[in-house]
């Protein structure tokens, strides 16, 4: 009788150290980095406009992480994913769902960010069978007025950035004024605590492609988001300048049952800048 032992995979904390792994399917292969807990429903990171697995704020990541499987990617065309991104939220969509059951689960929980809330919208009403649970932050729905403004404002915020020698996400995302600008700056500095392995930022034609697509989801038909049952988590600040915050008291009214929480004195990002809030709140909803 042997008397060895197996020796159990120690699980990954920090989302700093979390490796890069990849896998390939639809001749894509996918880039994806994952940590805390396995087993269970996982849930996966959809990130937002521009940003690569390395955009993501591990004072989010990390505490979820540690009950509950999480799983960030970059999408076709993105970091250091092949191919190339699609022309529309949809297809993008379709992406993900493609990732997704390659790693081979059959259930997840969504957390979408902006164009990643977009697309876990998009997930959810074509491929209700695969998602327990969602949680939309900084997003709006298709068809939401104002999205279509996404790229001037873009671009607008990108010009000051570079005129001040800044990040264009501490325009993006923060209030200009004196509760914004510090948070903006604490938010930078955390996405620089990984320093190996980091992803290759998003290519110019990648970034204006993923514009495009919001532009047309702006534009496109409204669709039926009462045919979502899945409990949904939407949270927003009250002055988001990129997707209107209005627009988040609205999939609340037409997500049967859906939960809204909307953070004071902050815009886009209000869910790094109310990270200590908004943590408990989103793993309260997970764990139910």
């Amino acid at each position: 009788m042997s008397n060895d032992k197996k020796v159990q995979p120690s699980i990954i904390a920090a989302y700093k150290d979390a490796p890069t792994s990849a896998v390939t399917a639809g001749g894509v292969t996918y880039a994806y980095r994952e940590l805390g807990p396995k087993g269970g429903v996982p849930v996966i990171f959809l990130v937002h406009l521009a940003a690569t697995m390395d955009n993501w704020d591990p004072r989010i990541i990390d505490p979820i992480a540690k009950k509950h499987h999480a799983i960030t990617f970059s999408n076709a065309g993105v970091g250091s994913s092949s191919g190339k991104v699609p022309a529309t939220v949809e297809e993008m969509a379709d992406d993900a769902v493609t990732f997704i059951k390659a790693l081979g689960f059959e259930k997840v929980d969504l957390f979408g960010l902006s164009l990643g809330g977009m697309i876990a919208q998009a997930m959810v009403i074509k491929h209700p069978g695969l998602v327990r649970k969602l949680i939309l932050a900084g997003t709006g729905p298709a068809g939401g007025k104002g999205i279509d403004r996404v790229p001037a404002i873009t671009y607008y915020d990108i010009l000051r950035a570079t005129l001040t020698r800044q990040d264009p996400k501490e325009f993006l995302f923060f209030n200009r004024n004196a509760t914004g600008k510090p948070a903006a700056k604490a938010f930078i500095e955390r996405l620089q605590e990984r320093t190996t392995n980091r992803e290759t930022p998003v290519r110019i034609k990648a970034f204006q492609t993923q514009l495009k697509a919001i532009r047309t989801w702006g534009r496109s038909q409204p669709v039926n988001l009462g045919v979502i049952t899945q409990p949904t988590l939407i949270a927003n600040g009250d002055n988001d300048r990129m997707v209107p915050s209005i627009l988040s008291n609205s999939m609340h009214q037409r997500i049967p049952g859906s939960e809204l929480i909307i953070y004071p004195d902050s815009g886009h990002g209000a869910i790094f800048q109310f990270h200590d809030r908004f943590v408990p709140a989103a793993l309260e909803f997970l764990g139910r």
